[in-house]
């Protein structure tokens, strides 16, 4: 009798992943940039550009892990990187000077990536094909519901035990949580197992899907240029606005309501998220969905510049707005990948597309740091409107892209994976 099939529960455990890396790794750092700030009264833009350094460390690195992957195995990988992500916490909350600050943060962005988007992409990939924008929405509101925990859990954490306590504690806790999921689910495979993606076995005599062969080189691929520079335009914008989100919201809700609201925000992605993945036809043109979801994160940006930095129920409403699209923001790219690319080359799509994207946002905590410390606070709002308009066309600039390539090569065949660029 063969054994049920794991997959279900990889999504389970590639879920816990994004609780933590999201959590730990993303949503952490706008919470540690005031902390840091208050404890050792640096500029915010000092601190703003060791944000910059967490996600620029991850950026340097994160192309690499299909590479990681196939040598070290999936499940060390993905041990090690919440090890680091532990240490370099630690390292921000124990910071004496700005040089040891800088320091801590490229242990932190490298561990940070290991548990993001290229991960629980490569966690889900092997196991799901048809049913993958489904695996892929359940498994990234781990990411979501990761915001929605250690957005208000930081602050909670920080004001009752202390800045390095906690983030020894939460980093302990990730460390045993990931090692147990390693030892569990990510040590397998479907092919460890004898089962196949989405569960079903292909029926007797069935030829295998034909496969549109693999792009040789991705920097001259319309597809790609537009997915990567459009997602790094869009998470630009996204980041810049949440780096600094729950700073600016102190001043009319207070640090507690700040972190709440903020976790509404990711609550309001899982809602998102959610919609998308369960009501996305199969041939949908996944670029228009992710068009129209920037837009409903521009009407956010309005919301907020309209509230003024006091006013309660336009501050909800585009927080609310804004925390729609953050989930999509990420899950929809590597969807984008899945139908614009062959299946053997997914996985280096999508890590390069978050190399580049990462690339990009890496220096947005920065730069709406320079806008704030020039006293231009409330127009924060309206310059991610205008990046996510950008990252609009953009992305449906790379319409029919992927239909339009070259017939293959005669020379396409079983070694035309080998000749990809590395």
């Amino acid at each position: 009798m063969s054994s049920p099939f794991l997959g279900w529960r990889v999504v389970a455990g590639a879920f816990l992943v994004a609780v933590f890396g999201w959590g730990v790794g993303f949503y952490g750092p706008p919470v540690f940039l005031k902390a840091v700030q208050e404890a050792r009264g640096w500029p915010v833009g000092l601190v703003s550009a060791a944000v910059t350094t967490h996600f620029l460390a991850g950026a340097l690195v994160v192309a690499k892990l299909p590479g990681l992957y196939t040598r070290f195995g999936l499940a060390k990988v993905t041990l090690g990187g919440a090890a680091l992500l532990g240490l370099g916490i630690t390292g921000w909350a124990l910071a004496r000077e700005p040089w040891q600050l800088f320091l801590a943060t490229i242990p932190s962005g490298l561990g940070w990536v290991a548990m993001g988007a290229t991960a629980v992409n490569a966690i889900i990939a092997p196991w799901f094909i048809r049913k993958r924008p489904a695996a892929l929405s359940m498994a990234y509101n781990g990411a979501s519901l990761g915001g929605v925990i250690f957005s208000p859990l930081w602050v909670a954490l920080i004001g009752a035990m202390g800045f390095p306590l906690a983030t020894a504690a939460v980093g302990l806790a990730m460390v045993l949580a990931i090692a147990a999921l390693s030892a569990t689910l990510l040590r397998h495979t479907p092919e460890s197992l004898g089962q196949w993606a989405d569960g079903e076995a292909p029926l007797p005599n069935q030829a295998p899907a034909a496969e549109m062969p693999p792009v040789s080189n991705l920097w001259r691929d319309r597809a790609f240029l537009t997915m990567a520079f459009g997602s790094a335009l869009a998470l630009f914008a996204q980041i810049g606005l949440i780096a600094h989100l729950f700073s600016l919201l102190v001043p009319a809700l207070g640090a507690s309501g700040a972190g709440f609201a903020a976790g509404g925000a990711t609550l309001a992605a899982v809602v998102g998220r959610q919609l998308v993945g369960s009501l996305l036809p199969a041939g949908a043109d996944r670029r228009q969905v992710v068009a129209a979801n920037h837009a409903v994160q521009i009407l956010g940006c309005a919301a907020l510049l309209l509230a003024g930095g006091t006013s309660l129920p336009w501050l909800l409403l585009g927080v609310a707005l804004v925390g729609l699209g953050i989930g999509n923001a990420t899950s929809l790219p590597p969807l984008i990948a899945q139908q614009e690319f062959p299946r053997s080359q997914t996985s280096q799509v999508v890590a390069r597309a978050v190399a580049v994207s990462q690339s990009g946002y890496a220096f947005a905590p920065a730069a709406f740091g320079l806008l704030r410390d020039g006293g231009a606070s409330p127009w924060l709002f309206a310059v991610a409107g205008g990046v996510m308009g950008l990252a609009i066309l953009t992305y449906l600039g790379g319409r029919g892209a992927a239909a339009g390539r070259s017939a293959p090569s005669p020379d396409h065949g079983a070694n035309g994976e080998a000749r990809l660029n590395a």
